[in-house]
């Protein structure tokens, strides 16, 4: 699956939810949510996002902000 920029997806091989920021080659470029470092991901090991695994990220991110190890 190739999905479009902006989507929310969860790369399968890490668990991780990203946003998509890109296609470079045959990878998805996804950076984490709230921000951070990219990293690449294989499109056959992505998938849209459930409302639930969005809400946790938003959340996970929140809580990290609040403890000062985000900006």
């Amino acid at each position: 699956m190739k999905p479009p920029v902006g989507a929310y997806v969860v790369d399968t091989r890490t668990g991780r939810v990203g946003i998509v920021m890109g296609h470079e080659g045959p990878y998805v470029q996804l950076r984490p949510y709230g921000g951070g470092r990219e990293w690449d991901a294989d499109p056959r090991a992505v998938r849209h996002a459930t409302p639930a695994e969005r809400l946790r990220a938003a959340t996970a991110y929140a809580n990290a902000r609040s403890r000062g190890e985000v900006p």
